[in-house]
């Protein structure tokens, strides 16, 4: 699965090549979530796995969004 940030989010693409969702921080709750914008697709066990792991990862600082300059 390949997380790609966009614009302070990380689309989650899985092993077919589909975005599946976006990871992306919660200022209210101090947390990165995960959310489907359409939520028409359907993740597997293996795939929810993979995301919590990388939402745990992103809030205890083992990975990072890199900031994005669009100027």
């Amino acid at each position: 699965m390949l997380f790609l940030s966009i614009q302070q989010e990380l689309d989650c693409i899985n092993d077919s090549g589909s975005i599946i969702g976006k990871i992306k921080f919660d200022a209210d709750e101090k947390q990165h979530v995960f959310y489907q914008p359409d939520g028409v697709v359907v993740i597997s066990e293996a795939e929810q796995a993979q995301i919590n792991e990388r939402l745990a990862g992103l809030d205890e600082g083992r990975y990072s969004i890199p900031m994005q300059d669009d100027d």
